[in-house]
Parts: C-alpha cells; structure tokens; sequence
C-alpha cells in the first residue's frame, strides 16, 4: 500500500484501484475537536480538489478535498456517531471515504510522507 499527501493536509492511501482518504494529523490539530462529519455519498463522483466531505470542530468547518479522481465506493459511518475518531485517528480508523480511481496518474502530483512532512515543517 502507498501513501500519499496533499497541500491540503488529506492523505490518501492506495491499494491497486481503490484509494482511502482522510485528512492528516496536522489537520485535525488545526481543527481542534471534531463534533461534526459530512460525509459523500456512495456512487457520488469527484474529479481532483473537488469538495467531497465537511468536517466540523468547536474552532471551525472546513471541506475535504478530493486528492484525487474517483467514485464513491464506501463511507465510514462509524464517523457519523463518532466524528472524534478523527481525532483520536486521523491516519487509520478517522478515514473518510474509499474511491474507485479513474486517473492514477493523478498520484504522481502528490506528495510522500518524506515531501509532507517537510511541507508541514515549512509552515
């Protein structure tokens, strides 16, 4: 499995064509506690950085981008009653939604954990 990041602060994990994306650790320690998830629906398309899910906290809302093209094939509702996963998980169980890739050439814009990190460090 290979991880990848965006300047946006979501990770995205793939497994031949299907892709798990969540927001980063760094996100949610911006966003404070998350009290709130909106997440896509299954079967909704997106193209890259198009808006796919909300997140919520006491601080603020933010959208969560699509790191890349794809269709909805599954949501995790265990965010849906327990949206402080995110929190406590950002990176495993805090996932948002799996896509379908229609473009994996799109991952070659994004960036490794080494690229993120130092990203993050520049901030």
């Amino acid at each position: 499995m290979s991880r990848y990041f965006t300047e946006d602060h979501e990770w995205v994990d793939v497994e031949g064509e299907i892709a798990t994306v969540g927001i980063t650790d760094y996100a949610q320690e911006q966003l404070g506690d998350i009290v709130f998830v909106e997440l896509p629906a299954e079967g909704a398309t997106f193209d890259k950085g198009d808006d796919a899910a909300v997140v919520e906290s006491v601080k603020a809302a933010s959208d969560v981008y699509a790191p890349v093209s794809g269709e909805v094939i599954e949501a995790n509702a265990a965010l849906e009653g327990e949206p402080a996963l995110v929190n406590s998980d950002a990176e495993e169980d805090g996932w948002f939604f799996k896509l379908r890739l229609t473009d994996a050439s799109e991952l070659e814009s994004l960036m490794d954990e080494a690229a993120y990190a130092k990203y993050v460090d520049g901030l």
